[in-house]
């Protein structure tokens, strides 16, 4: 289930306070560059042979990279994978 932002439910901090995983699916180089606070960083790239990394599908995630490309496909594997995603797109948009 991709969880479309609304006025109606949480906003990306929150579904994070509230223990959601905080996923960055950039590059460990762009990650050591400089990232949003608690963030797990897994490389898209890697997300396939990683997902157990993640934990339950029942937590839900949130994805962010560097403009929204890598962050969108992340969605698209994480959410036929079982996991419930909110993709921010951008880091930026944190």
């Amino acid at each position: 289930m991709n969880l479309e932002v609304s006025q109606s439910q949480p906003h990306h901090r929150q579904l994070v306070a509230q223990g959601a995983l905080l996923l960055d699916v950039r590059t460990p180089a762009e990650f050591r560059d400089g990232h949003v606070p608690h963030a797990f960083n897994v490389p898209v790239q890697e997300l396939p042979m990683r997902l157990n990394e993640l934990g339950p599908t029942s937590r839900p995630v949130v994805v962010y990279c560097r403009s929204g490309g890598r962050s969108a496909q992340a969605t698209q594997l994480l959410t036929r994978a079982g996991y419930t995603v909110r993709d921010i797109g951008p880091m930026h948009a944190w």
